[in-house]
C-alpha cells in the first residue's frame, strides 16, 4: 500500500505522516522534503523533478519489498500524475489524501514551527493555485482536528 499525503505546506502532512508511521506495521515513511535538502543548493524549479524522481524510486523499491510507503509532500496535478504513472505497475493499492485546513488556520505557527515570511507567503501561493483542493484523491478539511484524529480518519477511510 501507497499513501500520498498532499497539502499547502504548514497543513500537517509530516506530522500525519509520523503518526500513520507508527500505527502502520511495516511502513516506510519517506520524507522527500528530506531529499530537498540534500540538493538545497539547487533553485527549485531543477530540485523538484529530481526531488520527484528520486521519491518515485524509493516508493518503487520499498514497496517491492512488502513495506508499506508514507509520501507527504504537495503534489500538484502534474506532480502526481507524474507519480503514479511510475508506480502504476506495481500493482499495489494507492491512497491519495490532501489536508487542507482553512488558511487562516495554515498560516498559524503550529506545533513547536514558527513560520517565517517566505513560509507564509508560500503557504499562501498554495491556496492560490488550488493546491488544498485538487481534483484528485479525497481532500480531509483538519481544521479542527489534532493531526491524531486525521491520522484516525486517513486509517478508517483505507479500512484499517
Amino acid at each position: 500500500m501507497i499513501i500520498l499525503i498532499s497539502g499547502p505546506i504548514n497543513t500537517g502532512k509530516s506530522t500525519v505522516a509520523k503518526i500513520l508511521a507508527q500505527k502502520l506495521p511495516n511502513a516506510a515513511l519517506l520524507e522527500v522534503d528530506a531529499l530537498r535538502e540534500m540538493v538545497g543548493w539547487m533553485p527549485i524549479d531543477l530540485a523538484v523533478p529530481l526531488n520527484l524522481e528520486n521519491a518515485v524510486s524509493l516508493i518503487r523499491n520499498f514497496s517491492l519489498r512488502g513495506l508499506e510507503v508514507i509520501v507527504p509532500y504537495p503534489l500538484s496535478r502534474n506532480n502526481y500524475d507524474y507519480i503514479m504513472s511510475n508506480i502504476g505497475d506495481l500493482g499495489a493499492a494507492v491512497y491519495t489524501f490532501t489536508l487542507a485546513p482553512k488558511l487562516s488556520e495554515a498560516l498559524k505557527n503550529r506545533g513547536g514551527r514558527e513560520l517565517r515570511e517566505d513560509e507564509r507567503k508560500r503557504v499562501e501561493y498554495h491556496y492560490k493555485i488550488g493546491l488544498n483542493k485538487p481534483d484528485f484523491g479525497e481532500v480531509i478539511d483538519n481544521s479542527r482536528q489534532s493531526p491524531e484524529e486525521t491520522a484516525r480518519t486517513i486509517l478508517n477511510k483505507i479500512g484499517r
